[in-house]
């Protein structure tokens, strides 16, 4: 309710459950324009609409590298909604929906990496998804 912590399905492949269970690492922190883009390997003090993203998928081996800003996931991966795990992004915003639960800094409430509930627009977004997720 509190938009903090997210149980992954017991069907989800291994991969969806880490990105689950990164995302709850994060969910306290607070919104920081440009945070988290340093590595998604340790914890930073804050976290954006992308590095947030990026810091799930990056500690579930779904990306490799570095944290991607929002226009770098516009060419990341493969197009469309995946099974699993689906990336919305433009050039000045990106969220994602894991096992159906989306992943978004802004929303009501809080700012900052929450798992939301509110219904949102994907008007002027660009759908991308991890090969086989």
């Amino acid at each position: 309710a509190d938009g903090r912590t997210a149980i992954p399905p017991e069907g989800a492949p291994l991969a969806v459950k880490e990105a689950i269970w990164a995302a709850n690492k994060i969910t306290s922190k607070p919104y920081i324009y440009g945070g988290g883009h340093a590595t998604f390997k340790k914890l930073s003090k804050g976290y954006d609409c992308s590095s947030t993203v990026s810091y799930a998928l990056g500690n579930a081996g779904l990306l490799k590298g570095t944290p991607l800003n929002s226009s770098g996931f516009m060419n990341w991966g493969e197009a469309g909604k995946g099974t699993w795990v689906s990336v919305y992004t433009n050039p000045g915003h990106a969220y994602a929906y894991i096992a159906g639960l989306r992943l978004d800094t802004s929303g009501p409430g809080e700012r900052g990496p929450r798992w939301r509930t509110a219904k949102r627009s994907d008007s002027g977004f660009k759908v991308r998804h991890p090969e086989g997720f």
